[in-house]
């Protein structure tokens, strides 16, 4: 068995662990990533199995429409203001948290860049990264 991944917001209201390692990890380009974070991109992994992680704490939930078109619900702590995790209406099995919010940041290992095409000059990514214009598909 692996060890979990745990994480919550800055003041710790909102809380999580996941037995399941990430299937997906991204720094994200696209200008919903860079409005929501005030800064060039957001970095999360991706699980598998939300309804298996355990999550505490009451979230504030808001939706938007990606630069795919696709519905993205992200999860905030109502409390500090924390953006903690997402959800997608196009893949409700699966859940995302910020890079950030693991209580190990270190573990996170991106795979890939997404939105390379909206990503701004002062904020370069890692080069050696497989990196997509959009969001890859399949």
């Amino acid at each position: 068995m692996t060890k979990p991944y745990t994480g919550g917001c800055a003041c710790g209201a909102i809380r999580y662990t996941t037995k399941h390692e990430p299937i997906f990890q991204n720094h994200c380009q696209c200008r919903d990533c860079q409005l929501r974070s005030g800064t060039g991109h957001g970095s999360y992994l991706t699980f598998p199995a939300r309804t298996e992680m355990a999550i505490t704490g009451e979230a504030t939930h808001w939706e938007v429409a990606g630069d795919s078109g696709n519905i993205k619900i992200h999860s905030f702590c109502p409390r500090c203001g924390t953006p903690v995790y997402l959800r997608f209406a196009a893949m409700p099995d699966m859940i995302a948290v910020h890079a950030g919010s693991l209580d190990e940041p270190g573990r996170f290992a991106p795979h890939v860049l997404t939105y390379k095409i909206r990503g701004l000059a002062w904020d370069p990514i890692d080069p050696s990264l497989t990196a997509f214009e959009k969001m890859p598909t399949g």
